[in-house]
């Protein structure tokens, strides 16, 4: 792609980490930098204020959240070395999560420009939610210091079962406001899937905007199919669909009861004001993508 070495920025703390690099430094076309996760947002802008024109990235949806929220706007390109559980990100764009492959990319010429959620002034990639889902995470963050990923998550699952509470939420879509007594909220980015068992999947080349669903049930069993396969896209044994109302918008209101709340963003739990607003910003972060394949000539 350029002659000039691409800035690449990995999270000091990321359990890949240490793969991550010597992947880049194998290749010889990064300059790596390793630092800690509070200082990967400044670092970034530090590089954009220079005039990179491409910037590397390894790790989870979060850490590539992190640097969307520098690059959306401004035209920098964002490449993708995939280092976290579920790569949301990553695979919606078909980049691949074998290092070799994803560096190929990386320095490859095809880009892409995707959209990307705002709720208030923090950004999303792929989803957003409050309620149960909120609660499962940092029921499992608990666990996880105990056990690993996959037990914590089955703990937390049946915790969060047994303790599931609907709340009231006030929902307000042009210029109309809905109330429901829901225990949770989705939102993602793109049109989703509506039925088991790829419920909450992104559609490919679906509508644009922003897919939200709100529950109305209130059995456990199968709101959580819901919370799972929407959010964390793990639940397939769960056959059939929860009640629910879904839309599909560029922005939206929800109205809570309280001053704050937490709020479920590319799977981090953060503390924000309400009303929560959400909107959508089309074409704004350029992504760094595979070459579409090229079309050949068949002869008779």
């Amino acid at each position: 792609m350029q002659h000039q070495s691409i800035p690449a920025f990995l999270n000091a703390k990321a359990g890949s980490a240490d793969d991550a690099k010597a992947s880049l430094e194998k290749s010889g076309a990064f300059d790596v930098r390793v630092v800690p996760p509070e200082k990967l947002k400044s670092e970034i802008e530090a590089e954009v204020k220079k005039g990179t024109k491409r910037i590397l990235v390894a790790g989870g949806d979060g850490s590539i959240a992190t640097a969307a929220s520098v690059l959306a706007g401004t035209g920098v390109e964002l490449a993708v070395l995939p280092g976290g559980t579920l790569n949301h990100f990553a695979k919606d764009n078909g980049i691949p999560t074998e290092h070799t492959d994803a560096l190929a990319v990386a320095t490859g010429n095809a880009t892409r420009k995707v959209d990307v959620g705002y709720v208030g002034d923090r950004l999303f990639l792929n989803t957003s939610s409050i309620g149960a889902y909120v609660t499962f995470v940092r029921v499992r963050e608990r666990f996880e210091k105990l056990f690993g990923y996959r037990i914590a998550t089955a703990l937390a699952f049946i915790r969060i079962m047994t303790r599931l509470r609907p709340v009231r939420v006030e929902v307000e879509v042009d210029g109309r406001s809905n109330t429901y007594r829901s225990p949770i909220v989705f939102v993602g980015i793109g049109q989703r899937e509506l039925k088991m068992p790829s419920l909450g999947s992104r559609v490919e080349n679906g509508e644009r905007g922003l897919q939200l669903i709100v529950v109305s049930g209130s059995s456990a069993a199968r709101v959580l199919a819901l919370a799972f396969a929407a959010v964390a896209r793990g639940t397939k044994s769960v056959s059939r669909t929860p009640d629910m109302d879904s839309f599909m918008v560029d922005k939206f209101t929800i109205e809570l009861r309280h001053a704050s709340a937490g709020v479920a963003v590319d799977g981090e739990i953060v503390a924000m004001e309400t009303p929560l607003e959400y909107r959508i910003a089309r074409d704004s972060l350029a992504v760094v993508v595979p070459e579409a394949p090229q079309k050949q000539d068949i002869k008779g």
